[in-house]
Formats: C-alpha cells, structure tokens, sequence
C-alpha cells in the first residue's frame, strides 16, 4: 500500500469511527499493511468499543441515583432518562459538575437528580470518544449509545419495601455470583453491599472489575436493581480505594449539607414502609495503630456521622416510616468477652483478645446506638466476621443484630457460607429472611412488629 493508498484508508477508518462503526473500521484496518500499524493482529487493539459495561445504578434514593459505567478511552458520558419507555420525553444528563463535564478514560459517572419519589424512570446510557490533544485542541471522534432501554424506581414512601443484602464478597466471584444469582430471583426494590467489596485495592482498574465488569454471569446485576454501599475496613485500604468514589460515586454536595459534604457514604433512605440508616464504621484498626502510618482518621469521621444520625432520624419521612433498619459492616455488638471491641490504644494488642483488630465497634456503639434506640431502631444488619449470626434483643439492647456471612464457598466448612440477606414488609410486618446461597437453603426467618412511636 502506497502512501495516498494509506492516507485514503485511514481517512474512511476516521469517518467509521464518527459513526462508531467499529466493524467497518477494523475491515479497512486489516487491509493496512502491519508497518502502517494496521493488519489483523492490531486491528481489535486498535479500536475497542468504548461503552465498555452495563450500567451500574448507585446510591439509591428518594429524589436521586447514580449511574456508573466503564469506558475503553477517553470519553464524555451521559445519561438519557424520561418517564416514557420509549425515551420520547427523554432528557440528556452529562456526566460531572456544573462547570465542566468529567472527561474521563474508565469510568464514566453520572448523578441524576431533581427525580419524583416512587416513580419509574427508563434511560439509556452513552457517550462521545473524545481526542485530546490540548486545552484547545480536542474533538468528538465517535459516539456511542447503548441499544437497551433500562429502567429503574426511586425510593419513597409508596415505593415495594423489600431489599436485599450482600456483604463481605472480597472479590470471590462464585460467591457473587451465587449472591447475585439469588438476588435476581428475589427481585428487591435494591440491595445494599454492606462492605468488604475489596481486598486491598491499588488501581482502579481493579476497582472498575469488582463493580462494573464482575467476572459472573449477570453483566447487567445492577443496571435496574439499585445499589447502597455501606464501605468495610477492606474498602479503605490501598491507593485506589482512599479515592473509591471515582468507580462508586458519593451524592452530589447539593444532596447534602455543608457540614456533611464528605459525608458520601450514609444514606437515610425511605422505601415503602422501611427507613434505611447506612453508617460507615470505618477502619477495623485504631488510628494510632502504627500499621497504617497514621493515615486513617476514623475517629473524626465516626463523631461526624452521629451529628449527620442525629439530625437524619428527624426527618419526617425516617422518623414515621414504621420499620428502621440500620446497616454497617463492622458489628456494634458481640457477645464473646474474647472479641476485641476495637478501642484497644495504641496498637489494638491486649492478651486478653483473641485478634490484634476490631471483631466489632464499642466506640461506633457508643456514638450510635443511644440515637437508634431512642428513635426505635429494630435490627442493625452487619457483617465483617464471615459467620452468619442472630443476636436477640434484650432489656439492655433493644435491637436485634444480625451479622451477614462470608465469601467462602468451601462446603466442609459448615459455618462459613455466604449470604444474601432479604428484609420484605408483608402481613403488617417486617419478615427477615437467611439465605444460604452455596446450599440454596433458609437459614433462618424472623418477623418484626412496627416501632413504637
């Protein structure tokens, strides 16, 4: 091929590429001889399709949700959601903020907002391949748009009370998809990750694979059925997990108070008949624990969230919903003297515990508990010691608190099962349900009466 030849066939790969036809661009891609960087061998590598997953709905709520998705370049994303199956009415949201877009080459983050409680929306995600080559030297090179309507309901008062809970996944993915798989049978209104979603993760690439392009069989998981996410120790940890909002995004700050801006995380969220209460309980060490350098800041950020507690269950919509559940990964409660409650200074290490971490959260009991038990909170669901366990409310702790199981999947081990968690109002009350996915068996089923007012 000769140099006008060469000159002409990338000329029609660029106007493929304005038309996303990938297809045609990567047949005159392999008519290009391999010194020209063409051929078969590069011509897949070459051009990838830049929508590079389903989408993933974040941080259900009342009048907002997010959708995240992953890219294969340099893109600007957005959203078109309506009211209408058919996207008629259809209005175009464009990832980031008010002054620029969040032009960005993994993950495209959109936060709609300004949306009715309890109702239906379709949408359908896409976005521009951007070449940038300088603040004044960048253009659209191609378009794409996902051919599948999705469609998903806000919270509120009048929205199905039933959801479902995963925790302590740590990226094993038969017990995800095992978790995911029930999930789909069950078909909640959504489903809070109440931490552990991690190991210990440095790049976001890896944190795009644990929630956008999860290696199970349901690539969509999340595209219709809302996430919360309550963050686990394990969630904190490594470089790309101190900034994880840039895979799952925190509410907008127009969401949220002043004082409460870095507060990204907590939801308090009514759906149907159940106020959810989500609190971060942080890192499973102490502060002054040498092993971290002094990198984490817990304690500061626990004593913020009571004051964000404090006023969230004086909401009208929280303070009358008839059932309040509340969901944090490291437990406020466990009835082994051995288990270290997590305020041991300076290092966590005491002879009379049996681990050098938090098997559960005296301080965040505390902080937390007084302010639930006066507004009648009914059960706290926790996770983070990968045994399923039911603790019956007593005198002195008014709450019941069940602790979610483990990502193991090893069947000799009777104890250690994963778990999805199912909470349906139904019969005037709140039915708790265990479910085993690695034996397909209930566990266990509790009831729970509406709260005292």
């Amino acid at each position: 091929m000769d140099r006008r030849e060469f000159l002409k066939a990338s000329a029609l790969v660029t106007a493929a590429l304005a038309t996303s036809d990938l297809a045609q661009a990567n047949e005159i891609l392999q008519d290009i001889p391999p010194h020209h960087g063409g051929g078969q061998e590069g011509a897949v590598e070459d051009i990838k399709k830049l929508l590079a997953s389903a989408p993933m709905l974040q941080n259900y709520a009342e009048t907002s949700i997010g959708v995240a998705f992953a890219v294969s370049d340099l893109a600007n994303g957005y959203v078109i959601y309506g009211e209408k199956p058919d996207l008629s009415d259809g209005r175009k949201v464009m990832c980031g903020g008010y002054r620029t877009t969040d032009l960005d080459d993994r993950v495209v983050r959109v936060r709609l907002t300004g949306l009715k409680p309890s109702t239906t929306y379709y949408y359908r995600i896409g976005a521009d391949r951007i070449q940038y080559k300088g603040g004044y030297n960048f253009k659209i090179t191609g378009n794409e748009e996902d051919d599948r309507i999705y469609h998903f309901t806000t919270a509120g008062k009048n929205s199905r009370a039933h959801f479902c809970v995963i925790n302590d996944t740590h990226v094993k993915w038969e017990a995800i998809d095992r978790a995911i798989e029930k999930i789909a049978q069950l078909t909640p209104s959504c489903v809070i990750w109440n931490g552990d979603a991690s190991n210990v993760e440095e790049t976001i690439e890896a944190q795009t694979r644990i929630f956008l392009t999860p290696e199970i069989k349901r690539k969509d998981y999340a595209s219709q059925t809302p996430y919360l996410f309550c963050p686990g120790n394990h969630d904190l940890r490594g470089m790309a997990n101190r900034h994880l909002e840039r895979v799952w995004m925190y509410r907008q700050p127009e969401e949220r108070i002043s004082r409460d801006w870095d507060l990204g995380r907590n939801f308090a969220v009514r759906m149907g008949d159940i106020a959810m209460i989500g609190l971060d309980t942080g890192e499973d060490k102490m502060d002054t624990n040498p092993k971290f350098a002094g990198t984490f800041n817990s304690k500061a950020y626990r004593e913020a969230q009571t004051e964000w507690l404090r006023d969230a269950l004086r909401q009208p919509e929280i303070a009358k919903a008839p059932y309040l559940v509340a969901f944090c990964h490291i437990p406020l409660f466990d009835p082994n003297p051995k288990r270290n409650p997590g305020d041991i200074s300076p290092a966590d290490t005491d002879p009379q515990y049996s681990t050098d971490y938090a098997m559960w959260q005296r301080t965040c009991a505390q902080l937390w508990t007084p302010l639930l038990e006066k507004a009648h909170c009914q059960l706290i669901i926790t996770a983070h010691q990968h045994q399923y366990r039911y603790d019956e409310p007593t005198a002195s702790r008014p709450w019941a608190q069940i602790v979610g199981g483990g990502p193991n999947t090893d069947i000799t081990k009777k104890r250690e099962y994963p778990t999805v968690i199912e909470g349906e109002v139904k019969d005037n009350q709140l039915h708790i349900t265990i479910h085993n996915v690695l034996s397909g068996e209930v566990v266990q089923t509790f009831a729970f009466s509406k709260r005292k007012k």
